[in-house]
């Protein structure tokens, strides 16, 4: 009966506290920056490689062309997702070095209660359906949009499988250790103080979807609070993760009845 206990705890461990070993505001742009540049050489090495395997000639004329038929593919962006993981966890892992400290300590890799787990998940839900809703009130019907292609080409491929994984596992913990794990610890203990540094993480969470419309980058933005508020309130990225990644799966499952209709 202790799964019904609310005060009960998935894992055990202490309590977040704070430590001079973290780097402050600047120190955690400076290694956040650093991380993101690792991702993104990272994804983008796997872009390169099915860039290269196109048959044919690529000019100036065609390039444009080839790139975009390659980003757009469901094998090649699960497996930069999937890729940008191990870089994100290096570079991390370097900066958390530098200041000794213990890298599940630095990125919160710890205990959460069934409690928050609930409140996570209820609120992750009338969150999403609320955006829902406004979408269809203010006539912007829910359109499978970037992701319905990269799932046609995934799914055409026999890949879906592989897009999960990407996006409902890889995706959310790289993101995660990087924004409420990384830049939420240092900025919270600066000038930023809590507050700040959910707002400051969430834009920066937010800046990697660029690939989306503007509508959509605001539900984004707004999700990005939310799992920062449950990151201080549970003092676990864990929780977040598996949040994001139950987001993430949402969106995919709607993305194939969208696509399948």
């Amino acid at each position: 009966m202790d799964s019904l206990n609310p005060e009960s705890q998935i894992l055990i461990a202490p309590p977040e506290t704070s430590s001079p070993r973290v780097w402050k505001f600047w120190g955690t742009a400076f290694w956040g920056f650093v991380v993101f540049a690792a991702m993104f050489v990272g994804q983008l090495a796997v872009v390169a490689w099915f860039l290269l395997q196109q048959s044919g000639p690529i000019n100036r004329d065609t390039f444009g062309e080839a790139v975009t038929a390659v980003v757009s593919n469901g094998v090649t962006i699960s497996l930069s997702v999937i890729t940008g993981l191990p870089a994100v966890a290096v570079a991390l892992w370097v900066a958390i070095r530098i200041k000794r400290a213990s890298f599940a300590d630095y990125l919160a890799l710890r205990a959460f209660s069934w409690a928050d787990l609930g409140i996570g998940v209820v609120a992750l839900f009338v969150l999403v359906m609320g955006w829902d809703a406004l979408s269809r009130a203010t006539g912007r019907e829910v359109e499978p949009g970037f992701m319905g292609d990269v799932l046609k080409t995934a799914r055409a491929d026999g890949a879906l499988g592989l897009l999960v994984v990407a996006f409902c596992v890889a995706a959310p913990i790289t993101e995660e250790f990087f924004a409420r794990g990384f830049l939420y610890r240092g900025w919270s203990e600066s000038f930023l103080r809590v507050p700040g540094a959910i707002v400051l993480s969430s834009l920066i969470w937010t800046g990697l979807h660029l690939q989306y419309n503007w509508y959509f980058l605001g539900e984004v933005f707004s999700i990005g609070v939310l799992l920062g508020y449950i990151r201080y309130r549970s003092k676990s990225t864990w929780l977040t993760i598996i949040l994001h990644g139950l987001n993430n799966l949402g969106a995919v499952v709607q993305t194939i009845i969208l696509t399948s209709s």
